[in-house]
């Protein structure tokens, strides 16, 4: 039957009840008011909550309570979890499944790709239910594995690249060495400042990262030149900002150094560059790569041991092959 509001009854409860199911949900609660014209207006409000999907049974848990327990726990605390508090507010833990946070992975990044909408939506989400005793079997974004297919950038046209950005912009040249010599990532380098830096012991602290987990970097002497060429004009190392002005920075050199820069690809190039040599010219395994903090899992160096032939197809030069004619 419709909800409707049941009167007090005496010596029961002062004050007025709602009780029926509206749209298949089904309501039996107090309103917590003796007068009939607010005991209206919380029936209303009812109807709204179950046409908006926020309603909630007492005690109910919602989702901005298992996130705050979450993050008070010391789970993640970021802009995405920000952005879902946002989206989900006071919806039950048990109306959030597939369909809906794949509804939210579009709504709130319509123009992401899979690996974005699964790194912030599904992810944390799944930490939350996990954290609230939820098991969690959320079936990820196709495709947010990415691809194996990395694009990286041979010696030679990566030195060419800086040599172009010298004549454009001797500090642009220094930031560009550092991406490829330390594979951090744009935002990071952005972010690097002096008091994080010690050139002599070639070292740089990065206290904030895309897995919110700080790490410590290596500055190999290349970097630790082109870094100390610099002019200390403020806090930050490098007084850039992630902007159009920067990319047209980089077109530019790219442009006058021949090197033809993959589709969105941009500034990431030089950190894929700095695995695929640290594999193949510093002959890390996937261990070793995993090592350097630079990646979070296994799966994602696995796609730089592609770059390596490895020794067992190297046998091929061993095969017999036809007599040279004279």
């Amino acid at each position: 039957m419709p909800i409707k509001l049941v009167p007090p009854r005496k010596g029961k409860s002062p004050h007025w009840t709602i009780r029926g199911t509206y749209l298949g949900q089904h309501v039996n609660r107090s309103t917590g008011t003796g007068k009939r014209a607010v005991a209206i207006q919380v029936l209303k409000k009812t109807e709204r909550e179950i046409e908006c999907g926020t309603f909630s049974q007492p005690g109910e848990q919602t989702f901005a309570g298992a996130a705050l327990a979450y993050m008070q726990a010391g789970g993640e605390r970021s802009y995405r979890i920000k952005k879902l508090l946002e989206y989900f507010g006071e919806k039950p833990l048990s109306q959030i499944d597939q369909a809906a946070t794949d509804a939210a992975a579009y709504c709130l990044y319509p123009s992401g790709t899979p690996a974005t909408r699964n790194r912030s939506v599904h992810t944390p989400i799944s930490a939350v239910l996990r954290h609230a005793g939820i098991r969690s079997d959320l079936r990820r974004p196709k495709g947010s594995g990415g691809t194996q297919s990395t694009a990286w950038l041979w010696p030679e046209p990566a030195h060419a690249l800086f040599a172009e950005a010298e004549k454009i912009n001797p500090q642009f040249a220094a930031f560009l060495i550092v991406l490829c010599y330390t594979g951090m990532r744009l935002s990071e380098a952005l972010g690097l400042t002096w008091d994080n830096v010690r050139l002599q012991d070639g070292f740089a602290y990065v206290p904030t990262t895309k897995n919110d987990e700080p790490r410590s970097v290596f500055l190999p002497p290349v970097a630790v030149a082109a870094m100390g060429n610099l002019e200390r004009r403020g806090v930050r190392v490098f007084q850039f900002a992630k902007s159009g002005h920067l990319y047209r920075l980089l077109k530019t050199a790219a442009a006058r150094s021949g090197v033809d820069l993959p589709t969105r690809s941009a500034f990431h190039i030089l950190r894929h560059t700095f695995m695929t040599w640290m594999r193949r010219y510093g002959g890390m395994d996937e261990i070793g790569l995993l090592a350097l903090g630079t990646h979070k899992d296994r799966k994602s160096v696995a796609r730089y041991t592609h770059t390596v032939v490895s020794e067992e197809a190297q046998r091929a030069a061993l095969l017999p092959t036809p007599k040279a004619r004279k």
